[in-house]
């Protein structure tokens, strides 16, 4: 029985042990916070934000070709990217789709239309990067504004 009795009047362990569980505790929260910030930072810094500058930019409706001119935020155009036109508040019997060429420029026939009594509507545009490269398109484009005679 001796030997428990100096196990029950040693309070040293019981006063160290939450102590110690709180440091560990800190710096593993501290060094998986650093961690964390470091993975999220390395997957942002391959990533370019594309744009569209489409020509004309405001157009009547009727038959018409458009320019869309896809470039990354340096100004730089974009080969292969999928450039896609679609009906916003201005009408367009279907969405429209065309591929950039080697200039990054994609052209587009389209025929947008004015509901009755409106005088201006718009045409949405959109971006579908190229597959395999780093490019996103989160930020909206310029819109195609369709306006009456």
């Amino acid at each position: 029985m001796r030997r428990f009795d100096r196990f029950a009047d040693d309070e040293r362990a019981i006063e160290g042990l939450p102590i110690r569980l709180v440091i560990a505790l800190v710096v593993g929260v501290a060094s998986l916070g650093v961690m964390m910030n470091m993975l999220s930072g390395v997957g942002s810094l391959a990533v370019t934000e594309l744009d569209a500058e489409p020509s004309p930019d405001v157009v009547t409706p009727g038959n018409q070709d458009l320019e869309v001119l896809v470039v990354d935020e340096d100004g730089n155009s974009v080969a292969d990217a999928t450039v896609v036109v679609r009906g916003d508040s201005a009408d367009l019997d279907e969405t429209k789709t065309a591929t950039t060429g080697d200039d990054g420029t994609a052209t587009i026939a389209v025929s947008p239309e004015l509901g009755p009594n409106q005088d201006e509507g718009e045409l949405e545009v959109d971006i579908k990067p190229p597959s395999g490269d780093e490019y996103v398109d989160r930020r909206a484009n310029t819109a195609i504004l369709v306006v009456q005679d």
